[in-house]
Formats: structure tokens, C-alpha cells, sequence
């Protein structure tokens, strides 16, 4: 059993210790008789730090538990000429370890309050690099109750509560009204108590105070598999959020020279006009298309109780081939071969109902020989070329095919 110092204080972040083995596959890793490094449980993720072996610094990149309760440090390079009684010196990363003391003690605190307020309770915690979140078990979170519990969340950092550390029997832990009990049998159980607020079985570091964790910042929600999953942020986390946020917002409201408050309403009207617009262009496509149908049917003759379209364009999407397509073969008996080089070179094979041909089957035969790639039904089908080189030839080959 590895001695886990970070338990009785959490801001310890130098300590000294005794190397017990050596791991060498799959990562160079140590097992130490004591340590203060957190590894990932419990919802919060590992420290991170260097041990020091004589003047030999190694980074300690991961921290995980072991089934028979060791610790083990990953380090970025392989250990030589150690073995099991080294001394070494431990120093966790102090930034990181702020952090992840802020973030815990800031759900611990979140948690509680959507418990006292909504009878919502926690059923799963995560912490990431960049946020945390917490699954509340609900059908439902409305606004104001995610606002309402960020505000009472914050009333309780800002009284600035201590926040203790105990050790108890689970018998006593069963008397104290936790807001959760762990479901493992234990001879002793972890309390972090913040005073008059929430007391939890917890294995994680925290604040000493709840002033020390400075902010909590609820970011989003989102209907989770367990109920509903709040995203938050806290401490210097919050801070350089709100930051990244406002810099964000800033830059936005530039763009539509006006102010930060008014980029919702700004954005709903240009996304009025870009609708407006794009309905504007479908209709004008409409009927682009169908005066270049007709346009094409009538300098076609007919052969073969059909007409034969084959055109290569220069500066048309697939939609348009496609749209065009429909028009052509909807006017008239007519097959027609149609491909365009930009912006993305492409082809659209189609006939009108009735015609005896297989447009999918020949689509693929002519994509073969351009080495693209496509298919479709037998009336109409669509490929893409990796270039335009040999379109128009594909195209001339196609026609061949279809009059032989």
C-alpha cells in the first residue's frame, strides 16, 4: 500500500520518499512507499510533476491506482541504474493541483446546492483539462433553476466557509446525513465537511476554505443518459473563460459594429437575410435551370425517339448538374450527360423515365476511367473526379456508348 500524503493536506506539493519498484514495460513508471501525487479517481484527474533522483529530474506525465492499492508515477523516460530503496524528492505540480482543488470543491459545493434547492442530486462527476461537469438526476432543468444554483453556489464561496477534512466509521458516516454514501465496505471513510453546507465521502484534494475557490462559472446543459449534465468552470478556470468569452464576444459585435449586448439580436437579423437570400438564389437557380433546359433541348435534335444532351461546364456545383438534370430529362424524352470542373469536378448522369438505359451502370464504368468515384439509380446517378482532366472526353465516350 502506497501511503497517500495528499489526504491529510492537500496543499503539500514537496515530499520525500522511498522507491518499492520499478516499472519498465509498457511505460517506465515507479512505485513509491508515499507520495502526493493524486492519481485519476474519483471523477478528478491525476497531478502531474517531477521526481527528482539525485540531480536527475524525470516528469511524471500520469498518475494511476493499482487493485492492490499502490500508486504508481508514469514517467516521460526510463529510470536506470534505480532500485527499490532509492530516496527520492517529489514536487507536484502546484498550478495544476490549485486547479483541480478549486474545481472538485467547487462541484462539491454545486452539487449541494441543487440538492438543497431541487432535490436534484449528483450521479456522476467529470473533470477534463478545460471544464467539469456534473449528471443531475432530473427529467427536467429549466434556466432559472441552472441560474439559481449557480448564484447560491456562489453566495457560498463568497462566505468563505472552512472547509474540513475527518475521518470516520462508516457506522458514524451512516448518522451524519452525507448527501452521498460510497457503496464499498470500508473500515474508514474520508469526510470533506464545508461547514453547514455538505458533508461527502471524497478521496480528492480541496480548499481549506470555500473563498479559495474564487468563482464557479455554469457554462452549459444538455440532456445526459443519467438526467441532465451541467458544464462548469471555477477558480482561474472561470476567470480565463470569461475572458476567452468576452474577448469572443468583443470581436463578434466588431464585426457588426455594434455593441457586445446587441450581437443576438444582430446575428438573428443576418440569418434573416442569409435565408432570405439563399431562398432568393434557390428560385433564381430554378430558373436558370430551366431556361438552360430548354435552351438545350431546342439546339438538340432527337435521335432515337430521345435527346441526347452532353454538356461539360465550367463553374457549376453538383446541385446544379443535378437541378439541371431533372429539368432536361422532365421536359422532353431526352438521356443527359452533364459535368462540371469547378469548383469541385463532378458528373450527373440522368434519363427520363421510360428510356432503356442503365445511367448507374454507365456512371461507374466512366468514373472508373477517370479514377473517381460514384452510383446511383438507373435514371439518375452522380460521381466526383479527383480533377478535371478528361471530363469532357469521359463525356464524349459515354455518348459513344449510348448510340452504339
Amino acid at each position: 500500500m502506497t501511503e497517500r500524503l495528499y489526504y491529510n493536506d492537500s496543499f503539500l506539493y514537496n515530499f520525500d520518499a522511498e522507491v518499492r519498484s520499478v516499472v519498465e514495460t509498457p511505460r517506465p513508471a515507479l512505485i513509491l512507499d508515499r507520495t502526493a501525487f493524486y492519481p485519476t479517481s474519483g471523477g478528478q484527474i491525476h497531478d502531474t510533476g517531477s521526481i527528482i533522483l539525485s540531480d536527475a529530474k524525470f516528469r511524471v506525465t500520469e498518475v494511476a491506482d493499482t487493485e492492490d492499492g499502490h500508486i504508481v508515477h508514469y514517467l516521460d523516460v526510463p529510470v536506470k541504474d534505480v532500485k527499490p530503496g532509492t530516496r527520492i524528492r517529489g514536487e507536484v505540480d502546484a498550478t495544476r493541483r490549485r486547479d483541480h482543488m478549486q474545481q472538485h470543491s467547487a462541484q462539491h459545493v454545486l452539487s449541494s446546492a441543487f440538492v438543497r434547492l431541487f432535490g436534484m442530486a449528483t450521479v456522476s462527476f467529470h473533470m477534463a483539462d478545460d471544464h467539469c461537469s456534473i449528471d443531475l438526476d432530473t427529467p427536467s432543468l429549466t434556466k432559472d433553476q441552472v441560474e439559481a444554483g449557480e448564484r447560491r453556489a456562489n453566495e457560498i464561496v463568497v462566505e468563505d466557509r472552512p472547509v474540513d477534512l475527518r475521518y470516520v466509521t462508516r457506522d458514524e458516516a451512516e448518522k451524519l446525513g452525507l448527501r452521498k454514501l460510497p457503496p464499498t465496505e470500508r473500515d474508514q471513510l474520508r469526510l470533506i465537511d464545508i461547514r453547514d453546507w455538505d458533508v461527502t465521502a471524497c478521496g480528492g484534494t480541496h480548499v481549506n476554505t470555500t473563498g479559495q475557490i474564487g468563482s464557479i462559472l455554469l457554462r452549459k446543459t444538455e440532456k445526459a443518459r443519467q438526467g441532465y449534465r451541467v458544464e462548469f468552470v471555477a477558480g482561474q478556470r472561470a476567470v480565463a473563460t470569461a475572458r476567452r468569452d468576452f474577448s469572443t464576444l468583443t470581436e463578434t459585435a466588431a464585426m457588426f459594429s455594434a455593441g457586445i449586448y446587441d450581437v443576438p439580436q444582430q446575428a438573428r437579423k443576418s440569418l434573416d437575410e442569409i435565408r432570405s437570400l439563399h431562398k432568393q438564389l434557390e428560385q433564381s437557380q430554378d430558373e436558370l435551370a430551366a431556361a438552360q433546359a430548354a435552351t438545350l433541348l431546342a439546339e438538340t435534335p432527337e435521335s432515337q425517339g430521345r435527346k441526347l444532351v452532353v454538356r461539360t461546364f465550367s463553374d457549376r456545383d453538383l446541385n446544379f448538374l443535378k437541378l439541371l438534370a431533372q429539368k432536361l430529362t422532365r421536359q422532353s424524352p431526352a438521356v443527359a450527360l452533364l459535368a462540371t470542373e469547378s469548383p469541385q469536378p463532378a458528373l450527373v448522369f440522368a434519363q427520363s423515365a421510360g428510356q432503356p438505359h442503365d445511367m448507374g451502370a454507365l456512371l461507374k464504368e466512366t468514373m472508373a476511367k477517370l479514377g473517381g468515384r460514384g452510383g446511383g439509380s438507373k435514371d439518375l446517378a452522380q460521381g466526383g473526379a479527383p480533377n478535371s482532366e478528361g471530363l469532357a472526353a469521359a463525356l464524349a465516350a459515354a455518348a459513344a456508348a449510348l448510340s452504339s
